[in-house]
Order: C-alpha cells, then structure tokens, then sequence
C-alpha cells in the first residue's frame, strides 16, 4: 500500500510502497479514507528536537483520519465491516492505577498512533477495538479526518463552565479557532482570540461571528477589553500557542479566582511569575488529548446539534500531491488540510 514514511532522519517525508497490516485477534483493519496534517506531523516533518527525541525511524505518520471497517479480528464485536469510523489516537495499556480506574487519557503507558505506532497517512490503518469511534452516516468524511484536533478543542473548552463567561484564548491555530466555536456553542458570553498571524486573526473572525480578534504585535489587549465593556478580566483562558509572552499576557488579565486549561505544547521551558498565580488564585489544568471517550461523545453530540466545522477546512489534496499540502502548512495560513487517499 502507500503511505508517507518519515524514513530519514532529516526534514521531509516521502511517499513509499509498505505492507498492507496484519491485524491482530482484538484489532480491525480500517481502509482510510481522508486524513488531515497537524501540528504534531509538521513537527515530524520538520525533524525537530521533541521529533528527533520521539519518533522512531521508519513510521508511517499520521493520525488524523476517517475511513471504513474492511477487516476484524475474531474477538471483535462492537463494530463490523463496512462501518465509517475514526479513531482515538492514543493507545492505552491497562496495568497503570489510571487506566484501571477508567481515566484512560491519563495512562502513562500511551503509546501514539502516527508517532510511536504505524499511522493514518496511508491507505489502510490497524486499530485496537477499544480505540475505534464508530461514526453516523451522515457525517463526512472530510469532517471525520478532523474529530481527532476538534477533540482537543472540546476538551479544553469543557474543562470549566462557560454559560455566561467571558473567555480568552491565547493561538489562533486551528484547534484555538475550533476552540472559539465550542465556547461559543457553550453559552460563553464574550470571547477574544489573540496571536500574532493576521491571516489566522481575519480567518477566526471569518468563521466564528461575534468573536473579537486581537493582534498583540500591533495592538493593545487591554483597550480591547475596554472597548468590549470588560471592567475586571476573563473568567476563563484557553492557553493555545506553546508561548510564554501569550501565557504570561493570559494571566496578567485575568480574573481573581479565573480558570486558565492550557493546551499548548511550550517549545522549551520558560520562566513565569507564579507569585501572580498565586495571589490572583488562578487554577491552571494541563490538557492531553481527549477524556476516553467523554469528550468523543460530547464532541459528536455537539456536531449534531448544529455545530458545524464545514469552514475550518482551508485545502483539500489528493494524498499524491502530499508535498504541496505539506507546503501550505509550512507557510501557516491555512485552516486544516485535507489529503483523499480514496
């Protein structure tokens, strides 16, 4: 079959000829469908240090798909060929205390599928059972290839109440834009976004009406605030980019006793004043991945219910022209990518 091997450990990633999977008794064989490029596969593609230090070389990367069900393994019973399904990209174990009290997505033991396991830029993928999402017949696949990011959007974004809050997220890539739509759709009453890309700025604001896009290379956030009838801070944060001025930014407006979920991934460590945590009491929670499998559910009860991602998708290829997708994401204004690999 084909697939995208990072198979030198140098920038880039090329399209080769690899075995078709041998699923196991507890696995299924998906067909893929469409996929989409994310930030941690611009990361593998880029070869940088956390790559270099975490992704073993071969590997089919990839981990952001839909597909159908075309093999199951003898103990398989809860789906069947021929069903359109995506996947939880994080594949558990079982022996640590949190998988054993069903906190999944904190299992030390997660191995990563596209980073540490065989993944999804290819024709056809092997699952765990316990990993495939089962999807309605009505949604598309494009939408499919893109549950896994909106996950993480979801899960951040329900990491606290929102009904009535004023919200501010620091990133405007994709899953923060995702990210504004879920608060939106939450009952968060004002919402900023900030980053210092004006393309993603004019494309948050494009697709989420009623948001209010804030350039921190150019603009004040704090007359935003004013102009917007903000007289104390934000109630919740969204900490998206991975950067300290943004995280340090987020906290000096926020509220007394505020929540801050942060998402992004910091480059490097860097220092903060955690005596302004302390004394504004802020609670600040890490987010990884999504809560297996609340957040999937809550994510396709929200999809149903009217929400729509139609719009995040900025570039659709076909899985040949793999090198022109991965060019648009290197130059960063874009939505999510889509490859066909049907």
């Amino acid at each position: 079959m084909k697939a995208l091997v990072k198979s030198k450990s140098e920038a880039g990633i090329w399209m080769e000829d690899v075995p078709v999977p041998k699923i196991a008794p507890n696995e299924v064989l998906i067909k893929v469908n469409r996929t989409s490029i994310c930030g941690t596969d611009m990361h593998i593609y880029k070869w940088d240090d956390w790559a270099q230090a975490n992704v073993p070389v071969p590997m089919v990367i990839g981990h952001e798909y839909g597909g159908e069900v075309v093999e199951v393994g003898s103990t398989v019973r809860r789906v069947s060929v021929g069903q359109r399904v995506s996947g939880e990209g994080h594949v558990v174990g079982n022996r640590s205390r949190n998988a054993r009290s069903g906190r999944f997505h904190l299992d030390p033991d997660t191995k990563g599928i596209g980073i540490n396991l065989p993944g999804a830029f290819a024709e056809y993928i092997k699952l765990p059972e316990f990993n495939v999402i089962p999807l309605p017949d009505n949604l598309p696949m494009d939408i499919a290839a893109i549950l896994d990011p909106l996950g993480n959007a979801v899960h951040t974004a329900l990491s606290f109440d929102l009904v009535g809050e004023d919200v501010l997220i620091t990133g405007a890539g994709p899953i923060g834009v995702m990210s504004a739509m879920v608060a939106r759709k939450a009952g968060a009453r004002r919402i900023v976004i900030t980053d210092i890309n004006q393309w993603r700025l004019d494309f948050a604001k494009k697709i989420n009406s009623g948001i209010h896009a804030v350039n921190v290379s150019k603009d004040d956030l704090k007359k935003t605030m004013d102009a917007i009838g903000m007289r104390e801070g934000f109630d919740v944060g969204f900490e998206m980019s991975g950067a300290a001025p943004a995280f340090n930014q987020m906290i000096d407006v926020m509220i007394m006793g505020g929540n801050i979920a942060m998402l992004g991934l910091p480059p490097k460590p860097f220092n903060t004043d955690w005596g302004k945590i302390v004394l504004k009491a802020l609670t600040v929670r890490g987010i990884y991945g999504r809560q297996m499998y609340d957040t999937w559910y809550k994510m396709l009860a929200l999809l149903d219910n009217g929400l729509d991602m139609t719009d995040m998708i900025t570039h659709r290829f076909d899985c040949d022209q793999f090198q022109d997708a991965f060019d648009v994401m290197l130059k960063g204004d874009c939505g999510k990518v889509i490859l066909n690999w049907e």
